[in-house]
């Protein structure tokens, strides 16, 4: 790792006040470092509290860090019970709150605070000679529009995903007249069950994806057509096969995750769904209704009529605010480059990840990192556990503890499912029996199926079966 800039009476800056930037400011906390966290909400995890009334696969054993929980246990919090399974509001009113109000979080914390840019002060991204000596400089704008610039001796990125969802097209890009039919687009987990109820009973929606998110809107469209039969569920998947959707059932180390796919399967099975395989949007027109063409491979298409559209088809990382820093990302995943061959879902989709802490997400400009579900740039399935020991082994390298953060260890659970032949049909492989959670270190990598020695760091990643 390259030494980073000398400035060390500047503070730490951790951008995003999320369960992973909060995570980071207690171990630079716990470490004596300075520390200065911001959050472009008027509240912490502004992200987490929009999908509140989603539950989360993981119990709280996986969602509480131990610095965290280290700054919380004096103030006489009670930590809720390890097998439960969270919802994104009583992750937030149970742990991330609390949390963000002990003395030493508050004390750091600034709201309202969105970073625009990261640069080096006095140094473009072209210029070389000195550039590690530089602090670096934050443009931060507030909710009134006024502007400052902040000076940090390093930077953790966690801005997140969840505010950059991807666009309907299968090429990345918006189809012509998905910006004009705005209003009736909803992007993410929208709820249907409560907020935004209005806009969805009785109503035809399509969904569109083939992920977990996909499923959560899925199976809350079911219960609201339970309610109200006259609403009707479209969902239109890009793929041939739902196996990866549907998962690994009982082997699926997170049970609610397991769980999840089989209801959505049968959900399916029992009718009440149109399903439209193979089906890509290519173009929606706006009148009364939506009028959605949906190209099929060979050039046959449909058309199908909707009120609603819902595109449940992940996120990516703002790299805007980050033009002026040198990063080295994959250019698939835009993902710190050594992490992504272990979690591009066109490799593999196995539960478990390699270890990996400050050596893999530090980025060229030296103390500059992207952590926290950002750092899986636009691939799936991050845990918060993940992103709890990758600011954990950032915390300890900043502080020069170099030990600690070399000793990198992740458990995680597996997901029963397993593939290293994506491209061939898209089907899961059944890891087989069930066994205990998988604990991977930094000595040696646990597949899902059998022990494989751990790859260096820029070696491409491994099978998964």
């Amino acid at each position: 790792m390259n030494a980073i800039n000398t400035s060390l009476s500047l503070p730490i800056a951790v951008i995003g006040a999320g369960p992973v930037g909060l995570a980071a400011a207690a171990h630079l906390l716990a470490r004596g470092l300075k520390v200065k966290l911001y959050e472009a909400g008027d509240d912490i995890a502004d992200h987490v509290r929009d999908w509140g009334h989603v539950r989360l696969f993981s119990p709280w054993s996986y969602n509480i860090d131990t610095a965290a929980r280290a700054l919380l246990e004096p103030t006489g919090w009670t930590a809720p019970r390890p097998s439960v399974h969270p919802t994104g509001a009583e992750l937030y009113a149970q742990y991330l709150k609390p949390l963000a109000a002990t003395p030493a979080i508050s004390a750091v914390l600034e709201t309202g605070a969105r970073i625009t840019a990261v640069s080096r002060q006095g140094f473009d991204k072209m210029k070389t000679a000195g550039r590690e000596a530089a602090p670096f400089l934050l443009t931060v704008r507030k909710r009134d529009g006024s502007e400052r610039q902040d000076l940090a001796r390093a930077v953790i990125d966690c801005s997140g995903t969840w505010s950059q969802p991807n666009p309907i097209g299968s090429s990345g890009l918006a189809v012509p007249g998905e910006r004009a039919a705005a209003a009736r687009i909803a992007y993410g987990i929208p709820d249907m069950l409560g907020r935004d109820v209005d806009a969805y009973v009785g109503k035809r929606v399509l969904v569109l994806g083939a992920g977990h998110s996909a499923a959560n809107v899925l199976l809350d469209l079911a219960k609201l057509k339970g309610r109200a039969p006259t609403t009707e569920i479209v969902w239109a998947v890009r793929g041939g096969s739902l196996a990866r959707l549907f998962g690994g059932g009982s082997n699926d180390k997170l049970a609610a995750r397991g769980a999840l796919g089989h209801a959505l399967e049968t959900q399916v099975k029992a009718g009440g769904i149109d399903l439209h395989m193979n089906s890509t949007v290519t173009k929606i027109d706006s009148g009364t209704a939506l009028q959605v063409t949906l190209q099929q491979p060979g050039g046959a298409s449909e058309t199908v009529t909707v009120d609603r559209i819902i595109v449940a088809t992940g996120q990516r990382p703002a790299l805007e605010m980050l033009r002026e820093i040198r990063l080295d990302l994959d250019p698939a995943t835009e993902s710190p480059r050594v992490l992504a061959p272990l979690i591009d879902p066109n490799v593999h989709s196995c539960g478990t990840v390699r270890p990996h802490g400050h050596r893999e997400l530090a980025q060229p400009d030296a103390g500059f990192y992207i952590a926290g579900i950002k750092s899986y740039g636009r691939a799936p399935t991050f845990l918060l556990a993940t992103g709890h020991e990758q600011v954990r082994s950032i915390a300890a390298a900043l502080a020069g503890d170099m030990a600690e953060a070399d000793d990198v260890q992740l458990d995680l659970p597996e997901t029963g499912v397993c593939s290293s032949t994506l491209a061939t049909a898209g089907e899961g492989k059944s890891c087989g029996t069930a066994k205990p959670r998988v604990t991977v270190t930094a000595a040696t990598e646990k597949s899902c199926c059998t022990p494989k020695p751990h790859f260096a760091g820029t070696e491409a990643a491994k099978d998964c079966c």
